[in-house]
């Protein structure tokens, strides 16, 4: 009889943990999974639509912290705030207003050694001077910016993925004439929104 009832509460005990195991297991595949399928995010602004191919396998921290601000909506109404010409355009910190947003994540860590370069029509992770300070802000390199890769001795600013359809868009942005404002140098003098940021699964 003791036997019996020892051999049962092993037995509950053994299935309890088999049930945990492979639920931890299915979640972070659901993770993995998810992080791979979702690789394309769809920019609807004013001035058009910029589609965005990420990737997971070369950047995941920095995917991973991108998808989870397009999920929760918050780059919805946000504006393209910082304007170069001849350099990058750069979103995800500011409302119409011109009102700083504050962002629900922590820091990325900095994923610049990852082989990508800031090269044209790439979206990359906006930072301070800290390498492992980005958020939730990002910029559009409108030319090759060979100055903002990362090399042996320092770290860069993370690439996680590039343009594939409107470059043109990204092109018309980066051209518009800018002023100063809330304190704050090459903002655009016409409102650039970003009306939605969606994710786009892959079939």
């Amino acid at each position: 009889m003791y036997k019996k009832l020892l051999f049962s509460l092993f037995f509950m005990v053994y299935a309890q943990l088999s049930f945990s195991y492979e639920q931890n297991h299915i979640s972070a595949n659901e993770s993995i999974k998810k992080i791979t399928k979702n690789s394309k995010v769809l920019l609807t602004t004013n001035m058009g639509e910029i589609l965005l191919e990420l990737y997971p396998n070369k950047a995941p921290l920095t995917v991973d912290n991108f998808l989870a601000y397009v999920e929760k909506k918050y780059y919805d109404g946000l504006i393209f705030h910082r304007v170069i010409p001849g350099f990058m355009i750069q979103a995800g910190g500011f409302n119409e207003d011109i009102s700083r947003m504050t962002p629900f994540g922590g820091n990325v860590p900095n994923e610049s050694h990852n082989g990508l370069k800031n090269k044209k029509y790439t979206i990359a992770m906006a930072r301070t001077s800290d390498p492992d300070s980005a958020k939730a802000q990002f910029f559009i390199n409108v030319v090759d910016n060979s100055s903002l890769d990362a090399t042996s001795g320092k770290a860069g600013y993370a690439v996680f993925g590039r343009v594939i359809r409107g470059m043109n868009v990204a092109e018309k942005i980066s051209r518009l004439p800018t002023q100063r404002a809330a304190g704050m140098r090459d903002v655009p003098t016409a409102t650039i929104k970003i009306i939605k940021a969606l994710i786009i699964e892959d079939k």
